[in-house]
C-alpha cells in the first residue's frame, strides 16, 4: 500500500465492517476526509485507487473515558514532565492502539499537581492547539470532583465556550477520616502527590468542608451542561440512591456501575453504560465492581472504554467474540456506541457515507498485538505497522 495524501479515495479490495455487518470484497469511496459509498463497484474516474485485498476495514475506535496520559505526565510519584512531550506521546500511543476519537478524560480535582485545575488548563489549552500537531480527533473529558469548588466560574465558561466535550461528576473522598479509610485513600495520594501524613490529612479535611458547596455548583455544572447539548456522565454509582440522582441530573453516560441491577437501572432510565476493557482483558475489575464479562452476559453494557490501559481497548472485542457475543455487536461497544453516547453519532464511530472516513486496516491472520496494519483520521493514513 502506498500512503495517500489525496482528497479522493478507492480503498477496493477489503472486508468492511458495516453497521448491517460486513461487506466482502468492497470499494470504498473518500472524499474530502469523508465515506462516500461502500459497495462492489469499480473506481471511478477521479479516485485514486489503494489495493487493500486480504485486510479488514474496521470503524476507528472512540474512546470517551481515557487518562493512561497521566503516566506519561507522572511517571513517578512528583516526577513530572512537560505536558507538550507527553501529550504528543500520548498522541502516538493512542495510534497504536486504533483510536482514532479521544477524549482526554482529566480530573478536575482539590489536589495539586497532576489532577489540579492548572492541569486541566494546560492539558485543555495544548489539546485544542492546532499547532500541537496531534493526529487523534482529540477532545477534553473533565471529570469535575465534587470537593473541588475553585474556579466555578471558569468551569461553566469553558462549557459555555465549547472546550469540553463531556463532564463527568465525580466524587472519591473517602466517606470518613478514620486512620483505616485515610490510609487506602492516600495509598492512592500517593501514587500521584508527594505529602506528609499530615498534609494529606489537612487536604482531605479541608475538602470535606466544601462537599455541601460543591454539590450546589455540580447542580450548577449540569443545569449549564445540558443548555450547551454537552453529554452529563455519572462515576462509580454504588446505590439505587446514587443512580435515582443521576436519573434526576439527565446523565448520558453511567460510567463504570457497581453491579448488574444499578446497571440495568441507569439503562432504564436511558443512559448508556460504559465500562472498562482492561476490566475484560484483566478478567475483573481492579476496584471489586462486577465484571465485564458477567455485565456482558447480563446485557447492561452499552461501550467500552481504555479508562487507565489503551491496548485493552482494541483487544477487548477479540476477546468477547470468543463466546460473550458476536465480533460484530463486540466492535460497535468501542466505536458505534461510544460516539452515540458522546454526541457525536452524526459524525464518528461507523462507516456510513457522510461520517468522517477514520478507520483501521487490520491483518485478519495477524496476532491481535500486531494486527493494526494502518490508521486513518478523515481519509489520512495517519500511522503505518509493518
Amino acid at each position: 500500500m502506498d500512503k495517500p495524501s489525496f482528497a479522493k479515495l478507492a480503498l477496493q479490495g477489503a472486508t468492511v465492517l458495516t453497521p448491517s455487518g460486513w461487506f466482502p470484497d468492497a470499494t470504498v469511496l473518500i472524499e474530502d476526509g469523508q465515506f462516500v459509498s461502500i459497495d462492489q463497484q469499480t473506481k471511478p474516474s477521479g479516485y485514486v485507487a489503494i489495493d487493500v485485498t486480504g485486510f479488514n476495514l474496521l470503524p476507528g475506535i472512540v474512546d470517551i473515558h481515557g487518562d493512561a496520559f497521566e503516566r506519561m505526565i507522572c511517571p513517578r510519584p512528583g516526577v513530572n514532565f512537560p505536558l507538550e512531550m507527553a501529550i504528543a506521546e500520548n498522541d502516538r500511543t493512542l495510534l497504536s492502539a486504533g483510536i482514532t476519537t479521544f477524549f482526554y478524560s482529566v480530573t478536575d480535582s482539590f489536589e495539586p499537581g497532576l489532577r489540579s485545575r492548572d492541569t486541566v488548563r494546560r492539558v485543555l489549552e495544548i489539546v485544542s492547539d492546532k499547532q500541537t500537531g496531534l493526529q487523534v480527533d482529540s477532545r477534553i473529558h473533565v471529570r469535575h470532583e465534587q470537593a473541588n469548588t475553585a474556579d466555578h466560574k471558569e468551569l461553566c465558561d469553558w462549557l459555555e465556550q465549547g472546550k469540553i466535550q463531556l463532564l463527568s461528576l465525580n466524587n472519591h473522598l473517602p466517606p470518613a477520616t478514620d486512620d483505616e479509610t485515610l490510609i487506602r485513600y492516600t495509598k492512592g495520594l500517593r501514587q500521584r502527590i508527594k505529602l506528609s501524613d499530615a498534609e494529606i490529612r489537612s487536604l482531605i479535611e479541608a475538602a470535606m468542608e466544601r462537599q455541601e458547596e460543591g454539590l450546589h455548583q455540580v447542580e450548577h455544572l449540569v443545569k449549564v451542561a445540558h443548555q450547551n447539548q454537552i453529554p452529563v456522565a455519572s462515576h462509580d454509582d454504588e446505590t439505587e440512591v446514587d443512580v435515582a440522582l443521576s436519573a434526576r441530573r439527565g446523565v448520558a453516560i453511567a460510567e463504570f456501575p457497581a453491579s448488574i441491577p444499578l446497571a440495568k437501572r441507569s439503562q432504564e432510565y436511558g443512559a448508556a453504560v460504559l465500562m472498562g476493557a482492561p476490566n475484560l482483558v484483566r478478567g475483573g475489575s481492579h476496584v471489586g465492581y462486577m465484571s465485564v464479562a458477567d455485565a456482558v452476559q447480563a446485557g447492561v453494557v452499552d461501550c467500552l472504554c481504555s479508562d487507565y490501559h489503551y491496548p485493552s481497548l482494541f483487544n477487548a472485542p477479540f476477546k468477547l467474540a470468543l463466546g460473550l457475543m458476536s465480533f460484530e455487536a463486540a466492535w460497535k461497544l468501542v466505536s458505534t456506541n461510544p460516539a452515540k453516547a458522546a454526541g457525536i453519532g452524526d459524525r464518528k464511530g461507523s462507516i456510513v457515507p457522510g461520517l468522517d472516513a477514520d478507520f483501521l486496516l487490520v491483518k485478519p491472520d495477524r496476532s491481535l498485538p500486531s494486527a493494526i496494519a494502518s490508521v486513518y483520521i478523515k481519509g489520512q493514513e495517519v500511522a503505518r505497522y509493518s
